[in-house]
C-alpha cells in the first residue's frame, strides 16, 4: 500500500492552479462552467487557479467531481493543494484487496473454457485464466510472448500480431481506445509514451497518430486468429468495478473472450479437455 502525509509544495509537482487549467482545457470547460458545476464563485476559482487562494479539501473534492477525474488524478489534485491523498493504491496481492481479488479470480475462472484477462489502464496483463494460456499456446505454437503488455503483443510483428487475420481492424480499435484514455487523462505520460512506442512499429498508418473523432467505432469487434486448428473467432466483453475506492481497482478491466462461431467453441472445449487429462 502506498501512503503519504501532507504533500510538500514545490519540487516537480505542479501547483493546483496549473492542474485545474490543464483539466479545464482537456474537458473543454470555461472557468465559469467549472465554477458552476463545483458550486463555487468564478472569482474564488480564479483565485485558486492563480494561487491567491488555498482551496479546502471539500473544495478540491467538488472540483474533482466536476472534472470527472479518475481516482489517481484526484489524489494528484489533493497533493497539489497540499493535502494527503484520499484514495489508497494497493496491489491485488495485498490483504486489503483479498475479497476483490477473489471476485476477479471467480470471474475469470467461470469464463472457462474461454479466455479471460485482467489488465490495467496501461494495458499491462496482470492475470489470465487457464483458457487464455491454452489458446495463446495454440496460436503461438508454444512460443512465449515477449511482452506482458497487450498493446505490444498486438503491434509487435514477432508477437500475436503475426496470427491476427484482421490485424488492421483490431489494431485500430486498440489505438482508438488508447487515444480515448489519453483524452480522458491527458496528463498520463506513460500512456502517451506507450502510444508513441506502438506507432513506431512497422506497418502502422501515420493517421493513427491522431485521434479519429469523425468515424464511430463498430459496437462489436470480432478478433480473428489463424491457428493449426483453423481460424478462431472471438468477441470480447469488458467488466469494470462500480464506484471503486482504490486506485488499482479504478484502473482494472476484466476482458472476457467469447467464441463467435461453433468451430471456435469446439476448439476451446477440446483444449480444455486435453488439458484436464
Amino acid at each position: 500500500m502506498r501512503s503519504s502525509g501532507v504533500a510538500e509544495i514545490g519540487g516537480s509537482r505542479p501547483p493546483i492552479g496549473v492542474l485545474l487549467r490543464q483539466w479545464r482545457a482537456a474537458r473543454r470547460m470555461s472557468q465559469m462552467d467549472l465554477a458552476l458545476d463545483a458550486e463555487l464563485s468564478t472569482r474564488h476559482l480564479s483565485c485558486i487557479e492563480t494561487g491567491k487562494a488555498q482551496p479546502s479539501r471539500e473544495t478540491v473534492a467538488r472540483l474533482a467531481d466536476a472534472l470527472d477525474l479518475p481516482l489517481r488524478e484526484r489524489n494528484a489534485l489533493l497533493l497539489a493543494a497540499g493535502y494527503a491523498p484520499r484514495y489508497s493504491e494497493n496491489t491485488l496481492v495485498t490483504p486489503a484487496l483479498e475479497r476483490m481479488r477473489q471476485a476477479i479470480e471467480l470471474i475469470i475462472r467461470h469464463q472457462e473454457p474461454y479466455p479471460a484477462f485482467v489488465i490495467n489502464r496501461r494495458f499491462d496483463v496482470l492475470m489470465a485464466n487457464d483458457a487464455a494460456v491454452r489458446v495463446n499456446a495454440l496460436l503461438m505454437k508454444g512460443r512465449q510472448s515477449p511482452h506482458t503488455n497487450l498493446l505490444r503483443q498486438v503491434f509487435d510483428p514477432d508477437d500475436f500480431r503475426s496470427v491476427i487475420v484482421n490485424w488492421p481492424e483490431v489494431a485500430e480499435k486498440f489505438i482508438r481506445h488508447l487515444h480515448e484514455d489519453l483524452a480522458a487523462v491527458p496528463s498520463d505520460q506513460t500512456a502517451r509514451q506507450l502510444l508513441d512506442e506502438v506507432l513506431r512499429y512497422p506497418g502502422v498508418p501515420a493517421r493513427w497518430r491522431f485521434r479519429d473523432v469523425e468515424v464511430e467505432a463498430s459496437p462489436v469487434l470480432t478478433l480473428v486468429f489463424r491457428s493449426d486448428e483453423g481460424e478462431l473467432r472471438f468477441f470480447e466483453t469488458i467488466t469494470t468495478f462500480s464506484t471503486p475506492r482504490d486506485v488499482t481497482l479504478d484502473e482494472l478491466r476484466i476482458e472476457c473472450a467469447f467464441p463467435a462461431d461453433d468451430h471456435t467453441a469446439a476448439v476451446c472445449a477440446r483444449l480444455a479437455k486435453a488439458d484436464a487429462v
